[in-house]
């Protein structure tokens, strides 16, 4: 018997042209992935016109020295509720260990402490997340559009979100140029 190839702690890459505008250049770095179903916070795109401050603030929390960083278009799903994937130096009360490689929090405690500099030495934000029910992601992984590799810490500390995909692809050793957006018939 073979166990299920869970995606826990690894990347979901949008293949060139698969067809949802949502998910163009998407890179999902997966949190959670079971008999259940599966979360992921998308990592590849930013929301234009919406900076780190500027949340803090709409929950009345003073920046302070923290960088003005930009936040992610996390997924289509719940675009009004936070997420922040972080290095594993730092934890509350709700955060879960991704795996041994990150970790992930949705409460604001981690904002707080963030911009007062009490929080991980990195973390990245997020508005929404990608979530798929039980089988559902086995099924579209089973289609043309997703593309599995493991995750790099490198790449979700040390590119821009606008880099991601592309440095995502030539760690896994692929070219994405290269790919076709659909299957062939022989």
């Amino acid at each position: 018997m073979t166990q299920a190839p869970y995606l826990t702690g690894q990347f979901l890459l949008a293949m060139p042209g698969m067809g949802d505008p949502r998910f163009e250049r998407a890179v999902i770095a997966m949190c959670a992935h079971d008999d259940s179903g599966a979360i992921g916070i998308g990592l590849g795109a930013v929301i234009g016109g919406l900076g780190f401050h500027e949340l803090l603030r709409q929950f009345e929390i003073d920046p302070g020295d923290v960088p003005d960083a930009p936040v992610h278009f996390g997924g289509p799903v719940e675009m009004r509720r936070g997420f922040v994937v972080h290095s594993r130096d730092w934890e509350g009360q709700d955060t879960i260990d991704v795996a041994g490689r990150w970790a992930l929090s949705g409460t604001i405690d981690i904002l707080r402490a963030i911009a007062s500099g009490q929080g991980p030495a990195h973390w990245l934000v997020a508005l929404g997340y990608a979530g798929w029910g039980g089988g559902q992601l086995e099924g579209e992984l089973a289609t043309p559009g997703w593309f599995t590799s493991p995750a790099s810490t490198d790449i979700l500390w040390g590119e821009a979100a606008a880099d991601r995909w592309t440095s995502a692809y030539a760690a896994a050793g692929v070219d994405p140029r290269l790919l076709v957006s659909g299957a062939g018939h022989a």
